[in-house]
């Protein structure tokens, strides 16, 4: 399949590249003894990116900030040009996630806010299935490294959730450098609080190898949640110096963070090899939502918006899948598909059967060509009032006081012309569907916090991606 030249490289492009060899190992690391997982289960990785940038990888263009290793995962798997997130923030998404269904069906709608004013009703609610839990019922041993952001209280900590083990912390966001630095949200193994001392993304990748290294006997579920590369902007020095070409010091701290993040991808890979399990894991990157170039210099070219809004640039993100066993190589799907999928996907790989309610679907055999057609009829968005709803090449945005817009996102992926009043039959059938959608909805189980309430709502010309010197490899 080809890919339209303003989402990245184009194809031809991209296998060029490809060969060049974009999967460069982490060297050094000792072979660590066991056998390979069971066959007939793959190990399951999810990582997932925190306000990464669609333009920010190398697949998808970017130029200043070297990502091979995450890059690689599209060069051996397939890279979905057309993946979607369930909501423009981190914690809604991350429910959406967790659960395989829209997560305003149970009523999930908003990021809490900081920890010490987050509701009490704060949280992914008991009546929910996780990932986690449905993978430990086949088998599967489940650790959390990372960001959780699911809810504060003991019945709603990680290993009360599905999760054997659990390295990270529990809210929003975090400091890099300072392990005690938020005293609501400390650093914590299981329950217990760390003084982590290591720059937090290394810290998050040592135990992540860590988990890969102590289970390489039975298939094992780690979900990667790096809080890379939201704020607060913090690198060490061995970051920061790869990159003296970059004169703007918050896209050089940023660039750093992520240089961190891809070399937290490499090591993991690296540890599947020493292991000898990477034929048979299923590794799947994506980032939370997009990213907010205002906060962390990152850039969602060509895309308009960022993280908050409904528009491309807030909930179209990178999403790179690699299954050496099961998918082909350097493939590009350019069908729409979004996160809610890696639920029934990965409990389908594990050779289980998901639960009904799920709105995601098992993408396996649309990327292997086992399947025809498109995975989803339509796809629907919610933030406040406002609402999208996605059908085919068609995108309608139903704003909060009123208007309406509908973009061809396969002639117009910038959303910068609308065709409502050309097309007002297709305005009015995606106009029904978003609202029947709508009614299956559960109100709020808490408030907006009101210093989220207007973010993101970007309407201005496409954003350019950054100038910079050439930067170090």
């Amino acid at each position: 399949m080809s890919t339209s030249k303003a989402q990245g490289i184009s194809r031809r492009q991209f296998l060029a590249w490809a060969g060049l060899g974009a999967g460069a190992a982490v060297a050094g690391r000792a072979r660590a003894e066991g056998p390979a997982a069971d066959a007939s289960q793959p190990n399951i990785i999810i990582v997932l990116a925190d306000d990464l940038g669609y333009a920010d990888l190398g697949v998808h263009g970017c130029t200043d900030v070297p990502t091979p290793h995450i890059d690689s995962l599209a060069c051996n798997g397939v890279r979905f040009t057309d993946a979607y997130v369930s909501c423009p923030v981190c914690s809604p998404m991350r429910a959406g996630l967790m659960t395989g269904r829209y997560q305003q069906r149970f009523g999930y709608w908003y990021n809490p806010g900081p920890a010490d004013r987050a509701s009490e009703r704060f949280g992914l609610p008991l009546s929910e299935t996780t990932l986690a839990d449905a993978l430990k019922a086949q088998g599967y041993a489940t650790g959390l490294v990372g960001k959780w952001h699911l809810g504060l209280t003991p019945e709603l900590h990680p290993m009360a959730r599905g999760f054997d083990e659990f390295f990270g912390f529990v809210h929003g966001s975090h400091s890099y450098i300072e392990a005690n630095a938020d005293k609501a949200n400390l650093i914590r193994r299981g329950h217990e609080p760390v003084d982590e001392q290591e720059y937090l993304t290394d810290a998050f990748t040592r135990e992540a190898v860590d988990f890969i290294n102590r289970h390489p006997e039975a298939p094992f579920f780690l979900y990667l949640a790096y809080n890379a590369v939201h704020t607060p902007l913090q690198a060490p020095p061995k970051y920061l110096e790869r990159f003296p070409g970059i004169e703007d010091l918050k896209r050089q701290r940023y660039a750093a963070m992520l240089s961190a993040l891809d070399d937290g991808v490499g090591a993991v890979l690296e540890a599947l090899r020493m292991q000898d399990i990477e034929d048979n894991t299923l590794v799947v990157f994506l980032s939370d939502n997009g990213g907010p170039p205002s906060a962390n210099a990152s850039c969602n070219a060509p895309l308009r918006g960022a993280k908050g809004s409904i528009q491309e640039g807030g909930i179209r993100v990178p999403l790179l899948m690699q299954w050496p066993r099961r998918l082909p190589k350097g493939e590009v799907y350019e069908r729409p598909v979004i996160s809610l999928d890696l639920f029934p996907t990965s409990v389908a790989a594990a050779g289980g059967k998901a639960k009904g309610g799920l709105d995601g679907v098992d993408l396996i055999p649309y990327v292997a060509g086992k399947k025809r057609g498109a995975p989803h009829d339509r796809l629907f968005w919610k933030r406040a009032a406002s609402g999208v709803v996605r059908q085919g090449k068609w995108k309608l945005v139903a704003e909060d006081d009123g208007a309406k817009a509908l973009y061809d996102l396969s002639e117009d992926i910038e959303e910068a012309h609308d065709l409502s009043g050309k097309r007002p039959r297709t305005v009015k059938a995606l106009s029904k569907a978003l609202a029947e959608w709508e009614a299956q909805l559960k109100p709020p189980l808490w408030k907006r916090p009101v210093r989220a309430k207007r973010r993101g709502r970007t309407r201005g010309p496409r954003p350019r991606r950054p100038e910079t010197k050439a930067a170090s490899p």
